[in-house]
C-alpha cells in the first residue's frame, strides 16, 4: 500500500507530505485547488514522462517522493529485478530544469522501463477520462484476456510466438517468391561472375606475389646496371682501386705492422675472414646477374595477369580473400535459386501446417474467452445492478476473424442496454457521463478482485452522478476498499462520509503565489468539509446538521 507521497516544487505545491491509511482515503476540495495535481505527481513518480513545466515558477528542480509498504509477493518481484529484498519501497522522482529527469527506486537510479514493470502491480489509477479507453473495442479484449485462468494465458503466450513464426515464414516465402523472369536474370548474372572468377584460379598468394614478380621483371634492366656498377666498386675494375683490392693491401700491412703485436695481427686475421666473405659475394652476385636473361614474354603475362586481378578488385573485393570469400557468397545464391521451387513448397506446406496451429489454438482460446465472457457477463449485471443500474443488460459479443492473428481469430465488443426494451448496443453508443462511470467503476471492481492490486486510486470517479446514485457508488467504492487501499478525489459528500480517512486540499495564496495544502480532517472538521459539499459556498446550521447526519449513518454502515 502507498503509505507517503512527498511533492516539493511541483506545479502550484510547495512542499506537502500526505500520510495515507489502509481503507478508503479520500482527498475533497474547491475546483482548482490542486486535487489532480496530486495524483499526476503520483504518476511520475510511478514511472510516467515528466514535464519541466510542472516545476514550480523561480525552482530549480521538483521532487516526488512516495514510499510503499510491500507484501510478500511484491518483495520477491522487487528481488527479482535485482534489488535488496524489503518491506519499504521508496521511489524518488527528480525534475530538473537544466538536466534529464532522474527516477530512483530505494536510492538506486533507475530506467523508466524497468520502473514501470516494477510499479505495474503497485497502483492502478483510474483518471477522470479513463473511461475513454473503454470505448476503445481494442481494450475489450484485453480486459476479457485479464481475466483468463493461467492455462488461457498460457495459451495466448503460445499463440502469439507462433503466430511470430508464421509471420516470419510469410516473409521468406514472398522472398522466395521471384518470377521467373527475375530469377533466371538473377541466375545469369551470378553464373557470369562465377565464371568470370574461377577463370581468373585466384589464390591469396596472389595478392603480393603477382605484383612483386612483374615490378621485378619490369626493372630487370635497371637492377643489372646498377648491380654491374656497384661490383665494380667491389672488384678491380675500378682502376684498381676496388674494395677487394684496398682489402688485400690492408690486410698486408696489419700482417707486417702486427709480426711482432699479436692483438694487431689477430686483427689483421679478421679483416682476412671477412675478405673471403666479400669475394664470395662478389663470386655470386656476378654469376647471379650474368645468368640474368629479361623474359619479355613472361613479362607480359605478369602484366595481363595483374590487370586481371585489379579489375576483379574493381567488381568483387579490395583484395583477393575479399574475392573468394563473394565467390562463396554467390555460390550458395546460384544453388539457391536453382532449387526455389523446392524451397517454395516445402516454405507452402510450412506455412499450411502453421495456420492449421494457429487456428486449432483460437478455437480453444475462444472457447476459454466465451467461459470467461459468460462470468463477465453475469458479473457486471450483478455490479451495475448494485450500482442502481437495475434493468442493465451486458453482452459480450464475439465475431470470427477470416485470418488468426496474434490474438486469435475473435473480434470482441461490449455490448450494453441500460433500460427496459432497447437493444443492446455499443459502450461508445452510451452518452450519460453518469451511466459510463458507474460502468467503468464496475469493471475496476471485478478486475481489482482479479489482480489483487494493492492500490487503487479514482480521481473523481463520480463525474456525472448525484443523490441516491452517488450513495450506491460510494458503498461500492467503500467495500472495494475492504480489500484494497483506496484513494479517491471527489466533489459529493456522500461519498466522502464513507472515508477511513479524509484529507481536505486547500489552496492559499500570499505575496510569494500560490500554495496548495493538504490537511487531514478530524471529526469536527469533516463535518464543516461535507457542510461545504453540500451547501456550496455557504455553510449553514442546517448543512452542518444533515453533514453530521450523514457521518453517524457512515459511521454505522462501517460496523
Amino acid at each position: 500500500m502507498l503509505k507517503e507521497l512527498r511533492i516539493k516544487n511541483f506545479a502550484i505545491i510547495d512542499n506537502l507530505t500526505i500520510d495515507f491509511t489502509e481503507g478508503l482515503n479520500l482527498l475533497t476540495g474547491e475546483t482548482g485547488s490542486g486535487k489532480s495535481i496530486i495524483i499526476e505527481a503520483l504518476e511520475m513518480v510511478l514511472g510516467g514522462r515528466a514535464s519541466r513545466e510542472m516545476i514550480r515558477s523561480g525552482e530549480e528542480k521538483a521532487v516526488i517522493e512516495a514510499m510503499f509498504f510491500l507484501d510478500e509477493q511484491l518483495q520477491n518481484s522487487l528481488e527479482a529485478l535485482g534489488y535488496e529484498r524489503s518491506e519499504v519501497l521508496v521511489l524518488t522522482k527528480e525534475i530538473w530544469e537544466g538536466y534529464p529527469s532522474v527516477s530512483r527506486v530505494n536510492g538506486r537510479p533507475v530506467t523508466l522501463n524497468l520502473l514501470k514493470t516494477l510499479t505495474n502491480n503497485l497502483v492502478d489509477i483510474f483518471g477522470q477520462h479513463e473511461h475513454q479507453s473503454l470505448l476503445d473495442t481494442a481494450n475489450h479484449m484485453r480486459i476479457i484476456d485479464s481475466l483468463m485462468p493461467k492455462e488461457g494465458k498460457e495459451l495466448l503466450a503460445a499463440m502469439g510466438n507462433t503466430h511470430r513464426e508464421y509471420k516470419g515464414l510469410v516473409k521468406k516465402h514472398k522472398e522466395l517468391e521471384l518470377t521467373s523472369q527475375e530469377r533466371e536474370r538473377e541466375l545469369d548474372l551470378l553464373k557470369f561472375q562465377i565464371e568470370e572468377i574461377d577463370e581468373a584460379k585466384l589464390s591469396e598468394e596472389d595478392d603480393e606475389n603477382v605484383e612483386q614478380e612483374f615490378k621485378r621483371l619490369d626493372n630487370l634492366k635497371e637492377t643489372i646496371a646498377e648491380t654491374y656498377q656497384a661490383l665494380s666498386l667491389l672488384g678491380d675494375d675500378y682502376e684498381g682501386q676496388g674494395a677487394i683490392q684496398l682489402m688485400e693491401r690492408a690486410i698486408q700491412m696489419f700482417f707486417h705492422s702486427g709480426r711482432y703485436d699479436h692483438f694487431i695481427r689477430d686483427k689483421g686475421e679478421g679483416l682476412q675472414a671477412l675478405l673471403y666473405e666479400l669475394q664470395e659475394l662478389h663470386r655470386e652476385t656476378s654469376d647471379y646477374i650474368e645468368n640474368l636473361d629479361i623474359d619479355q614474354e613472361k613479362l607480359f603475362e605478369l602484366r595481363d595477369r595483374l590487370d586481371l586481378i585489379n579489375s576483379l578488385k574493381k567488381k568483387y573485393g579490395n583484395r583477393v580473400r575479399e574475392i573468394l570469400i563473394y565467390r562463396d557468397e554467390i555460390g550458395v545464391r546460384y544453388d539457391r535459386l536453382l532449387n526455389i521451387d523446392m524451397e517454395l513448397e516445402n516454405a507452402e506446406r510450412e506455412l499450411l501446417k502453421l495456420r492449421e496451429k494457429l487456428i486449432e489454438k483460437s478455437v480453444q482460446l475462444r472457447q476459454i474467452r466465451r467461459e470467461v465472457s459468460t462470468r463477465l457477463h453475469k458479473d457486471m449485471e450483478r455490479e451495475l445492478s448494485a450500482l442502481n443500474m437495475e434493468n442493465v443488460r451486458f453482452k459480450v459479443d464475439f465475431k470470427e476473424l477470416e485470418e488468426p492473428g496474434e490474438k486469435g481469430m475473435d473480434k470482441i465488443e461490449f455490448l450494453i442496454s441500460t433500460n427496459p426494451g432497447e437493444e443492446l448496443k455499443p459502450l461508445s453508443r452510451i452518452i450519460s457521463g453518469g451511466e459510463m462511470s458507474r460502468i467503468m467503476l464496475a469493471f475496476k471492481g471485478i478486475l481489482a478482485d482479479m489482480d489483487n492490486m494493492p492500490t487503487l486510486v479514482f480521481d473523481e470517479i463520480d463525474t456525472g452522478i448525484s443523490g441516491r446514485t452517488a450513495q450506491v457508488v460510494g458503498e461500492k467504492i467503500r467495500r472495494i476498499s475492504g480489500a484494497h487501499q483506496v484513494i479517491s478525489i471527489s466533489h459529493l459528500p456522500q461519498i466522502a462520509a464513507l472515508a477511513d480517512t479524509h484529507f481536505a486540499i486547500r489552496k492559499s495564496s500570499d505575496k510569494k503565489g500560490t500554495i496548495t495544502n493538504v490537511e487531514r480532517l478530524h471529526e469536527d472538521e469533516r463535518i464543516e468539509e461535507l457542510a461545504r459539499l453540500l451547501g456550496g459556498v455557504e455553510v449553514t446550521e442546517t448543512t452542518r446538521k444533515h453533514a453530521t447526519e450523514m457521518l453517524q449513518m457512515s459511521n454505522k454502515m462501517k460496523k
